[in-house]
C-alpha cells in the first residue's frame, strides 16, 4: 500500500473538533527487508522562511512494532505518551526548538516510526490526552486552542524498507515545505518546493474564487495563516456542502449510456473493471462479467474526503477502485474519460464546479507534484520522496513571499497569444523589441514571436523569457503593464481566470485596454477590475 493510505490508517479517524489518535492500533506492517538505513535518521530542518519567529519542531507518531503512539526526542528516543484524561489533559512539552531564520537543526527520527513532522512558528502547538490516544491540532474546528498559529507538518514512514516522507496538503495548506532524501549513493530527491510567490498565488487564487474566499483564514495581525482544504473549510461552515454535487451528478450518470473502464494497478494492466450505472448505484465487473463491486452515488463531502459512499477497504478490488473513482472526481476527469486512472495532468480541473484547492495548490508546485487530496497519490501526482536505502533526509521551511523557483517555459505550458475578447487584437510587444521596460499594447494578431506568450509558474513570459510586469510594481489604477526580466517580484505574477479577467494579485487589479482605445497600438494598464470588455482576455 502507499505511504499515504499506510499513514492514513495509522493516524486513525477524525473526531468532532480534533484528530483523535488511539493509544495503541492494529498495524499493517510492509513486507519485510533487511535494514539498510541506520538505525536513528539524520533528519534536518532547515529554516528559509525570512520570517524571524522563533520554530518549533514536533515528532510523533507510531512505534510501528508495538502500535504505540508516543513522540521521538531530538536524539532519536522514541517515548510513549503518559495516560490521558477527561477532559482532556495537557500532552508532556516535547517541542524541539527549531531553526532560526537562515539556520537548520539537527534531529534523529528512529527507524520503526511513522507519523508526523509538525513545525510551528511564533508559539508552541497545544497537545492534549484522553484515555484513548492523542488529540491533535485541528484549525479547521472554532475552538481549537491551534487555531491563530502558524504552524504545518510533513508525514513519514521509516522501517526497514526504506523511507516516506511526503509534504501534505490534505488537510491545509500554510508553511512553504519541501522534503528530501539522500541515499547511500550520494544522490537527493526533493519535491514541495514552489513557484516564485506560490504562497500568494494559492491565497489569492482561493480568494478570488466565488464561494472559496471562507477558506482562507487570517490572523487578527493580518498574517495568513493557512487555507483550509475544501473538506475541512466545509466542516468550517466556510465552503457550501453540495459545491461540486451538480458536477458529481452528471459524471455519475454519464456511465448510463457508456462503460468506464477501471484500470488501478499500473503495473497490472490487465487486471480492468467495467462500471456501468444504474440509478444511484455504480457497479462494476471484472473481464468474466463477475460482480466486483457497488457504489452509490458520493455526496461532495465524500469526495473530498475519500470516505462515506467512496470508502476505501485495503484490500485489492474495492479499495484500488474506490481510490480511482475518487481520484477522478476530486480531478474532474470522471465523466468525460472513460479511462481512468488518467494520466493527463493537462485534463485535471477543467471541470465546473472543480476542486479549486487542489487546482490552485498543483499549478504552484514547481514540479506539479503535491497532496492536495487523500488519494492524490493515484498515477504519482503526490508530493513524496522515497528511498530503500536512505541516509539522511529533511525539511526546507521555504520563502513565504518571492523565492522559490520558476520553471522554465517549455516545462510550464504551451505557447498562445492572448487576444481581447472586445476586438480581437492580441497583447503585443512593440515592433519586437525585448528590451527591459517596453510598455505592452494591443495590435492586429499576426502570429508572430513578439505576441507569443507561455503561462508559467504564473507569470506570463515571453519566448525569449521576460516576463509580463507591472511597471515599478505599483498597485495604483493606471500602472502600466511592461516587460522585464523575470526576478519573481509579485508584480511579474498574473492569473487568467475562467472569467476572462487577467489579474495581478499583488494589487488585485486586472489589466486593462487604456481608454477604450480600439486601435492598433494602444497601451495597457492596470486597473480595477470592472468585469468590463476592455478587460477580458482569452489564449489561442
Amino acid at each position: 500500500m502507499s505511504h499515504r493510505r499506510h499513514l492514513k490508517k495509522l493516524l486513525g479517524v477524525l473526531a468532532a473538533f480534533a484528530v483523535l489518535l488511539p493509544a495503541s492500533v492494529s498495524v499493517a506492517m510492509l513486507p519485510a527487508a533487511a535494514a539498510v538505513g541506520p538505525d536513528l535518521l539524520p533528519f534536518t530542518v532547515a529554516n528559509n522562511t525570512g520570517r524571524g519567529d522563533a520554530v518549533y519542531l514536533y515528532v510523533i507518531g507510531v512505534n510501528l512494532s508495538t502500535g504505540k503512539l508516543g513522540y521521538a526526542t531530538a536524539g532519536g528516543s522514541f517515548n510513549n505518551w503518559p495516560a490521558g484524561a477527561n477532559p482532556p489533559s495537557p500532552a508532556p512539552d516535547v517541542a524541539v526548538a527549531g531553526p532560526g531564520n537562515g539556520g537548520s537543526t539537527a534531529i534523529r527520527v528512529p527507524r520503526g516510526m511513522s507519523g508526523r513532522v509538525y513545525f510551528s512558528l511564533g508559539r508552541k502547538l497545544n497537545f492534549f490526552l484522553t484515555p484513548d490516544g492523542l488529540v491533535q491540532p485541528a484549525p479547521w474546528a472554532a475552538g481549537d486552542s491551534n487555531r491563530d498559529i502558524l504552524f504545518d507538518w510533513s508525514e513519514f514512514t521509516y522501517n526497514d524498507a526504506g523511507l516516506w516522507l511526503n509534504s501534505s496538503q490534505v488537510d491545509m495548506f500554510a508553511i512553504p515545505h519541501a522534503v528530501s532524501v539522500t541515499n547511500g549513493s550520494g544522490a537527493t530527491k526533493s519535491t514541495g518546493t514552489l513557484v516564485t510567490n506560490g504562497r500568494d498565488n494559492v491565497i489569492n487564487a482561493m480568494k478570488s474564487q466565488p464561494g472559496w474566499a471562507g477558506s482562507v483564514y487570517t490572523r487578527s495581525d493580518g498574517t495568513v495563516l493557512r487555507v483550509l482544504a475544501p473538506g475541512k473549510a466545509t466542516d468550517a461552515g466556510q465552503l457550501g456542502a453540495t459545491y461540486l454535487d451538480p458536477y458529481i451528478t452528471g459524471a455519475w450518470n454519464a456511465y448510463t449510456s457508456k462503460t468506464l473502464t477501471v484500470v488501478p494497478f499500473a503495473d497490472q494492466p490487465a487486471t480492468k473493471y467495467y462500471g456501468h450505472t444504474s440509478g444511484n448505484t455504480m457497479t462494476f465487473t471484472n473481464g468474466a462479467g463477475q460482480q466486483a463491486a457497488s457504489f452509490n452515488k458520493p455526496s461532495s463531502a465524500d469526495v473530498w474526503g475519500c470516505a462515506g459512499n467512496l470508502a476505501a477497504p485495503n484490500d485489492q478490488v474495492v479499495g484500488p477502485i474506490s481510490r480511482t473513482l475518487c481520484a477522478a472526481l476530486n480531478r474532474g476527469t470522471l465523466g468525460t474519460i472513460d479511462t481512468q486512472p488518467s494520466t493527463d495532468a493537462a485534463a485535471f480541473y477543467q471541470n465546473s464546479p472543480t476542486n479549486q484547492y487542489a487546482k490552485a495548490v498543483h499549478a504552484n508546485m514547481a514540479d506539479g507534484k503535491a497532496y492536495a487530496f487523500a488519494f492524490d497519490d493515484v498515477a504519482n501526482f503526490e508530493s513524496l520522496v522515497n528511498d530503500g536505502d536512505p541516509r539522511s533526509a529533511g525539511i526546507s521551511l521555504n520563502p513565504f513571499t518571492g523565492g522559490g523557483t520558476t520553471p522554465p517555459p517549455t516545462g510550464g505550458g504551451s505557447t498562445s497569444t492572448i487576444v481581447s475578447n472586445w476586438n480581437g487584437k492580441c497583447i503585443d510587444v512593440p515592433s519586437a523589441n525585448f528590451s527591459d521596460g517596453v510598455p505592452l499594447q494591443v495590435w492586429s494578431c499576426n502570429a508572430t514571436n513578439a505576441q507569443a506568450w507561455t503561462f508559467t509558474g504564473g507569470t506570463v513570459r515571453t519566448q525569449n523569457n521576460k516576463c509580463m510586469d507591472v511597471a515599478w510594481a505599483a498597485t495604483t489604477n493606471g500602472a502600466v503593464i511592461q516587460i522585464a526580466g523575470c526576478s519573481g517580484n509579485a508584480a511579474q505574477q498574473f492569473v487568467l481566470n475562467s472569467a476572462g479577467d487577467l489579474v495581478n494579485p499583488q494589487a488585485n487589479k486586472c489589466v486593462d485596454i487604456k481608454d477604450w482605445n480600439p486601435n492598433d497600438g494602444a497601451q495597457l494598464q492596470l486597473w480595477d477590475c470592472a468585469g468590463s470588455a476592455n478587460q477580458r482576455w482569452h489564449k489561442n
